[in-house]
């Protein structure tokens, strides 16, 4: 079921087989996790990749004297501090839920493992960090060129139940703006 799920997600970029995705699968665990649990903290390395089967959570940047959110990500989709996940080195990246969320969870040892001693050792990590490339590059000219409202009206028509799920608080914050101008925005 999760190999299936995960093969989904990572179809749009490359096509790897299903065998290769229950070979992930089989070296992984699910686990359920409460509303705002903490899945890697500032200043730690990120040992996990995480697949939210169902749920949300975000990617906070530490900046000064309160949390900034980066990034928002909802259920069908990757979740780890890749940065850190990729050099191995702590970063003042924290990884939230922002609601009751089942996970598929792999160490990045078991991940590399499977990795290396497959022929698509080469392809999973090229097309793994061009869509990580991508989705950032997307996110980042959204950020210069669109107003919030803009970038709002964008996650709300491409998911309608954001608002109820994730805090106001965290999008506010991944929009740049204060929870009052989301209000005034949401008003509009």
């Amino acid at each position: 079921m999760i190999a299936g799920l995960i093969k989904n997600s990572f179809d749009k970029y490359y096509n790897f087989p299903i065998s290769f995705w229950e070979e992930i699968e089989c070296k992984g665990e699910i686990l359920s996790v409460g509303k705002e649990e903490i899945l890697k903290s500032r200043d730690k390395t990120e040992n996990y990749l995480y697949f939210i089967v169902k749920g949300s959570a975000g990617i906070l940047l530490w900046n000064k004297n309160n949390f900034v959110c980066t990034d928002l990500i909802l259920e069908g989709d990757f979740c780890c501090d890749y940065f850190s996940f990729i050099t191995r080195l702590p970063t003042p990246y924290e990884v939230l839920t922002f609601e009751k969320s089942q996970l598929f969870k792999i160490s990045y040892q078991k991940l590399t493992d499977i990795i290396c001693s497959s022929e698509l050792e080469d392809k999973f990590w090229r097309y793994a960090t061009s869509a990580l490339y991508i989705d950032k590059n997307l996110q980042f000219m959204q950020s210069i060129t669109k107003s919030a409202a803009e970038i709002y009206n964008l996650l709300t028509a491409n998911h309608p139940n954001l608002i109820k799920r994730i805090p106001q608080k965290y999008i506010a914050s991944f929009l740049g703006i204060t929870p009052q101008s989301l209000s005034r925005i949401r008003r509009k």
